[in-house]
Protein backbone atom coordinates (compact mmCIF):
# COMPACT_ATOMS: atom_id res chain seq x y z
CA UNK A 1 0.00 0.00 0.00
CA UNK A 2 1.21 3.77 -0.56
CA UNK A 3 2.22 5.55 1.95
CA UNK A 4 -0.07 8.70 3.13
CA UNK A 5 1.77 11.29 1.11
CA UNK A 6 0.68 9.63 -2.09
CA UNK A 7 -2.79 8.63 -1.16
CA UNK A 8 -4.24 11.04 0.67
CA UNK A 9 -5.54 13.99 -2.10
CA UNK A 10 -4.38 17.13 -0.27
CA UNK A 11 -0.84 15.70 -0.02
CA UNK A 12 -0.67 14.26 -3.23
CA UNK A 13 -1.62 17.83 -4.73
CA UNK A 14 1.32 19.65 -2.95
CA UNK A 15 3.84 16.81 -3.26
CA UNK A 16 5.42 18.42 -6.99
CA UNK A 17 5.44 22.10 -5.48
CA UNK A 18 7.22 20.78 -2.38
CA UNK A 19 10.32 18.88 -4.48
CA UNK A 20 10.13 21.18 -7.52
CA UNK A 21 14.00 20.20 -8.33
CA UNK A 22 13.97 16.77 -10.34
CA UNK A 23 17.62 16.89 -11.92
CA UNK A 24 17.36 12.89 -10.38
CA UNK A 25 15.63 12.66 -13.03
CA UNK A 26 18.05 13.41 -15.77
CA UNK A 27 20.30 10.50 -16.08
CA UNK A 28 17.30 8.47 -16.59
CA UNK A 29 16.02 10.61 -19.49
CA UNK A 30 19.51 10.12 -20.95
CA UNK A 31 19.51 6.20 -20.18
CA UNK A 32 16.35 5.92 -21.97
CA UNK A 33 18.31 7.59 -25.02
CA UNK A 34 21.41 5.36 -24.58
CA UNK A 35 19.39 2.05 -24.58
CA UNK A 36 16.93 3.60 -27.86
CA UNK A 37 13.74 2.79 -25.23
CA UNK A 38 10.69 3.59 -27.40
CA UNK A 39 8.28 2.29 -24.94
CA UNK A 40 8.82 2.58 -21.49
CA UNK A 41 7.35 1.30 -18.25
CA UNK A 42 7.56 3.59 -15.34
CA UNK A 43 6.91 1.67 -11.79
CA UNK A 44 6.18 4.09 -8.99
CA UNK A 45 5.34 6.89 -11.42
CA UNK A 46 3.72 8.77 -8.55
CA UNK A 47 2.23 12.61 -9.87
CA UNK A 48 4.15 11.59 -13.05
CA UNK A 49 6.41 13.83 -13.42
CA UNK A 50 9.03 11.41 -15.47
CA UNK A 51 6.18 9.19 -17.52
CA UNK A 52 5.03 12.86 -18.55
CA UNK A 53 8.82 13.81 -19.48
CA UNK A 54 9.54 10.68 -21.30
CA UNK A 55 5.87 11.06 -23.49
CA UNK A 56 7.18 14.61 -24.69
CA UNK A 57 9.78 12.87 -26.05
CA UNK A 58 7.55 10.91 -28.18
CA UNK A 59 8.75 7.95 -26.50
CA UNK A 60 5.31 5.43 -24.98
CA UNK A 61 5.00 5.79 -21.45
CA UNK A 62 3.48 3.23 -18.92
CA UNK A 63 2.91 4.70 -15.44
CA UNK A 64 2.07 2.46 -12.74
CA UNK A 65 1.13 3.36 -9.31
CA UNK A 66 -1.13 2.01 -5.95
CA UNK A 67 -1.75 5.80 -5.07
CA UNK A 68 -4.98 6.77 -6.76
CA UNK A 69 -4.60 10.38 -5.66
CA UNK A 70 -1.08 10.92 -7.36
CA UNK A 71 -2.43 9.67 -10.27
CA UNK A 72 -5.27 11.48 -10.41
CA UNK A 73 -2.62 14.31 -10.13
CA UNK A 74 -0.71 12.89 -13.35
CA UNK A 75 -3.65 12.61 -15.66
CA UNK A 76 -4.44 15.90 -14.81
CA UNK A 77 -1.30 17.21 -15.87
CA UNK A 78 -0.75 19.05 -19.60
CA UNK A 79 0.19 16.13 -21.05
CA UNK A 80 -1.91 13.41 -19.45
CA UNK A 81 -3.40 11.76 -21.92
CA UNK A 82 -0.04 10.81 -24.05
CA UNK A 83 0.33 8.44 -20.87
CA UNK A 84 -1.31 4.86 -20.18
CA UNK A 85 -1.54 5.16 -16.36
CA UNK A 86 -2.36 1.70 -14.45
CA UNK A 87 -3.80 1.65 -10.85
CA UNK A 88 -2.11 -0.83 -8.76
CA UNK A 89 1.85 -1.96 -9.03
CA UNK A 90 4.36 -4.23 -11.09
CA UNK A 91 3.14 -7.50 -9.70
CA UNK A 92 0.61 -8.23 -12.11
CA UNK A 93 0.43 -5.75 -15.20
CA UNK A 94 -1.12 -6.42 -18.34
CA UNK A 95 1.48 -7.36 -21.58
CA UNK A 96 3.38 -4.00 -22.03
CA UNK A 97 6.67 -5.55 -23.80
CA UNK A 98 8.75 -2.59 -22.62
CA UNK A 99 12.19 -1.45 -23.82
CA UNK A 100 13.20 0.03 -19.91
CA UNK A 101 11.59 -0.21 -16.98
CA UNK A 102 12.35 1.89 -14.27
CA UNK A 103 11.73 3.14 -10.67
CA UNK A 104 13.20 6.53 -9.79
CA UNK A 105 13.10 8.36 -6.52
CA UNK A 106 12.24 5.97 -3.57
CA UNK A 107 10.17 3.87 -5.27
CA UNK A 108 12.14 0.44 -4.79
CA UNK A 109 12.99 1.27 -1.53
CA UNK A 110 9.76 1.58 -0.44
CA UNK A 111 9.28 -1.94 -1.08
CA UNK A 112 10.13 -3.01 2.00
CA UNK A 113 9.08 -6.98 2.26
CA UNK A 114 11.32 -9.46 0.31
CA UNK A 115 8.72 -11.41 -1.31
CA UNK A 116 6.94 -8.15 -2.59
CA UNK A 117 10.44 -7.09 -4.17
CA UNK A 118 11.12 -10.07 -5.78
CA UNK A 119 7.32 -10.43 -7.43
CA UNK A 120 8.05 -6.74 -8.15
CA UNK A 121 11.38 -7.77 -10.14
CA UNK A 122 10.11 -10.77 -11.65
CA UNK A 123 6.37 -8.72 -12.61
CA UNK A 124 8.70 -6.18 -14.21
CA UNK A 125 10.88 -8.50 -15.74
CA UNK A 126 7.85 -9.81 -17.58
CA UNK A 127 7.36 -6.50 -18.58
CA UNK A 128 10.42 -6.74 -20.50
CA UNK A 129 10.99 -7.21 -24.21
CA UNK A 130 13.43 -10.07 -24.16
CA UNK A 131 16.15 -8.07 -23.82
CA UNK A 132 14.80 -4.79 -22.01
CA UNK A 133 16.86 -3.42 -19.29
CA UNK A 134 15.40 -2.58 -15.94
CA UNK A 135 16.52 0.69 -14.03
CA UNK A 136 16.36 1.84 -10.36
CA UNK A 137 18.54 3.34 -7.65
CA UNK A 138 18.80 3.13 -3.88
CA UNK A 139 20.89 4.30 -1.24
CA UNK A 140 24.04 3.87 -0.64
CA UNK A 141 23.60 2.40 3.11
CA UNK A 142 27.33 2.99 4.85
CA UNK A 143 26.38 6.68 3.68
CA UNK A 144 23.54 6.64 6.64
CA UNK A 145 20.85 9.37 5.29
CA UNK A 146 18.92 9.35 7.96
CA UNK A 147 20.74 10.89 9.97
CA UNK A 148 19.93 14.10 8.20
CA UNK A 149 16.27 13.38 8.43
CA UNK A 150 15.44 15.85 11.18
CA UNK A 151 13.31 18.98 11.46
CA UNK A 152 16.55 20.91 11.51
CA UNK A 153 17.68 19.61 8.03
CA UNK A 154 14.52 19.29 6.28
CA UNK A 155 12.53 21.99 7.58
CA UNK A 156 11.19 24.32 4.78
CA UNK A 157 7.93 27.00 3.99
CA UNK A 158 6.52 26.89 0.60
CA UNK A 159 4.29 28.88 -1.18
CA UNK A 160 2.02 26.73 -3.17
CA UNK A 161 -0.13 28.46 -5.70
CA UNK A 162 -3.72 28.11 -4.86
CA UNK A 163 -2.66 26.94 -1.47
CA UNK A 164 -1.27 28.85 0.54
CA UNK A 165 2.00 28.42 2.44
CA UNK A 166 3.01 24.97 3.34
CA UNK A 167 5.39 23.85 5.93
CA UNK A 168 7.18 20.82 5.67
CA UNK A 169 9.54 18.51 8.05
CA UNK A 170 10.73 15.19 8.31
CA UNK A 171 11.61 13.00 11.86
CA UNK A 172 13.68 9.98 12.05
CA UNK A 173 11.49 7.78 13.88
CA UNK A 174 13.44 4.07 13.81
CA UNK A 175 16.02 2.59 12.47
CA UNK A 176 15.91 -1.49 12.90
CA UNK A 177 18.70 -3.06 11.00
CA UNK A 178 18.02 -2.34 7.28
CA UNK A 179 14.64 -0.70 7.85
CA UNK A 180 14.23 3.07 8.52
CA UNK A 181 11.27 4.55 9.24
CA UNK A 182 10.61 8.48 9.40
CA UNK A 183 7.34 10.72 9.72
CA UNK A 184 6.86 14.03 7.00
CA UNK A 185 4.55 16.70 8.82
CA UNK A 186 2.92 19.24 6.78
CA UNK A 187 1.28 22.21 7.96
CA UNK A 188 -1.19 24.39 5.72
CA UNK A 189 -1.71 28.12 6.77
CA UNK A 190 -4.81 28.30 5.01
CA UNK A 191 -6.91 26.81 7.50
CA UNK A 192 -4.23 25.44 10.22
CA UNK A 193 -4.74 21.46 9.37
CA UNK A 194 -1.53 19.46 9.77
CA UNK A 195 -1.01 15.99 8.37
CA UNK A 196 1.34 13.71 8.66
CA UNK A 197 2.42 10.38 6.44
CA UNK A 198 5.04 7.14 7.94
CA UNK A 199 7.51 5.73 5.45
CA UNK A 200 9.58 3.28 5.73
CA UNK A 201 12.19 2.26 3.48
CA UNK A 202 14.97 -1.11 3.43
CA UNK A 203 18.62 0.14 2.65
CA UNK A 204 19.85 -2.94 0.79
CA UNK A 205 23.47 -3.74 0.10
CA UNK A 206 24.87 -3.81 -3.33
CA UNK A 207 25.85 -7.11 -3.39
CA UNK A 208 22.08 -8.19 -1.84
CA UNK A 209 20.32 -6.43 -4.78
CA UNK A 210 22.67 -7.95 -7.71
CA UNK A 211 22.15 -11.41 -5.93
CA UNK A 212 18.11 -11.12 -6.21
CA UNK A 213 18.30 -9.69 -9.62
CA UNK A 214 20.54 -12.44 -10.61
CA UNK A 215 18.10 -14.86 -9.14
CA UNK A 216 14.90 -13.23 -10.68
CA UNK A 217 16.33 -13.55 -14.70
CA UNK A 218 18.45 -10.28 -14.79
CA UNK A 219 22.36 -9.82 -15.75
CA UNK A 220 23.65 -6.93 -14.16
CA UNK A 221 25.11 -4.96 -16.29
CA UNK A 222 26.07 -1.76 -14.75
CA UNK A 223 26.06 -0.24 -11.71
CA UNK A 224 26.19 3.42 -11.78
CA UNK A 225 27.05 5.97 -9.68
CA UNK A 226 23.70 9.35 -9.55
CA UNK A 227 24.93 12.12 -10.59
CA UNK A 228 23.33 14.47 -8.30
CA UNK A 229 24.39 12.54 -5.16
CA UNK A 230 27.27 11.32 -5.99
CA UNK A 231 28.57 8.55 -3.98
CA UNK A 232 25.49 8.23 -2.29
CA UNK A 233 22.88 6.48 -4.58
CA UNK A 234 23.59 3.27 -6.45
CA UNK A 235 21.83 3.21 -9.97
CA UNK A 236 21.52 -0.20 -11.19
CA UNK A 237 21.01 -1.21 -15.28
CA UNK A 238 19.89 -4.98 -14.97
CA UNK A 239 19.20 -6.47 -18.52
CA UNK A 240 16.17 -9.23 -19.08
CA UNK A 241 17.85 -12.84 -20.08
CA UNK A 242 15.82 -15.91 -21.14
CA UNK A 243 15.45 -18.91 -19.09
CA UNK A 244 17.81 -21.99 -19.54
CA UNK A 245 17.76 -25.51 -18.05
CA UNK A 246 17.04 -25.42 -14.23
CA UNK A 247 16.08 -21.63 -13.63
CA UNK A 248 12.27 -20.70 -12.82
CA UNK A 249 11.66 -17.88 -15.45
Amino acid sequence: MADECFRHPRLAAVYDPLDPDRVDLDPYLRMAQEYGARRVLDIGCGTGTFALMLAERGIETVGVDPAAASLRVARGKPGGERVRWIHGDATALPPVAADLATMTGNAAQEIVDPEEWRRTLRGAREALRPGGRLVFETRVPARRAWEEWNREATYIVTDVPGVGAVEYWVDLLDVSGPLVTFRQTYGFAADGQMLTSESTLRFRERQEVEAELHAQGYAVEDVRDAPDRPGREFVFVARRVEAVAGRPW
